[in-house]
């Protein structure tokens, strides 16, 4: 089963990605693992890519999809996988299918921007042991002081207000016409994000046809 996740930053893709490799025993592939893998082993496609990286320079659509399609036709795929970070974009979607990369389900998860900030803006990490918060779901015992070392808490820079939100709107004008290009083929599977993440992995088992 070739699966795709989307959702907004801080929708739990990854934490769902996680348990989907584990239930249904398929590889979980992410852009940045890919490209290492291909710069590691010197493949003409990972030397193209370490060229541009080398040079400070973003890796082409082109040469991603490249990677992508040599990474899903590697024997570990032969039973599925889970694409994480790609396709990003519409441009991305339809070279994935110009190069014969088969989808079978794309699973969005749905959550209100809303509560999106909410999560993000309220995660608080320690800047020495790095132990992770969150000022509702998961506080420290003291305000502001890590439980294990004493430390002070820190919002990072990725979790500021203004930063979480600048995300959504660059998720909504690149990421959300790819809802449009899967609905149109029938692959497109929406469920709700705004629950239990055991709540939302079976719903999601559901929707692709696999058993909890």
């Amino acid at each position: 089963m070739n699966l795709i996740l989307l959702g907004a930053p801080g929708a739990g893709k990854g934490t769902q990605a996680e348990l989907l490799m584990e239930k249904l025993s398929i590889p979980g592939i992410s852009t940045g693992n890919m490209l290492r893998e291909a710069m590691r082993n010197g493949t003409p496609v990972g030397e193209k890519a370490k060229y541009y990286m080398d040079n400070g320079l973003l890796v082409p659509d082109d040469v991603i999809m490249d990677i992508v399609a040599e990474r899903v036709a590697q024997p570990d795929c032969v039973n599925g996988f889970i694409l994480d970070g790609v396709p990003r974009t519409l441009a991305q979607a339809e070279a994935l299918e110009a190069r014969g990369v088969r989808i079978d389900h794309v699973v969005s998860i749905e959550i209100d921007d809303a509560v999106i900030e909410g999560r993000m803006t309220g995660r608080r990490v320690c800047g020495k042991c790095g132990a992770s918060y969150h000022i509702v779901a998961n506080p420290p015992k003291v305000e502001n002081v890590c439980d294990l070392c004493g430390s002070e808490l820190v919002t990072r820079k990725d979790d500021a207000p203004e930063t979480v939100r600048k995300r959504l709107e660059v998720y909504h004008a690149q990421t959300e016409v790819l809802k449009d290009f899967y609905a149109k083929r029938g692959k497109l599977r929406t469920v709700e994000g705004n629950q239990t993440i055991e709540g939302a992995n079976e719903d999601i088992l559901k929707a692709i046809g696999a058993k909890a």
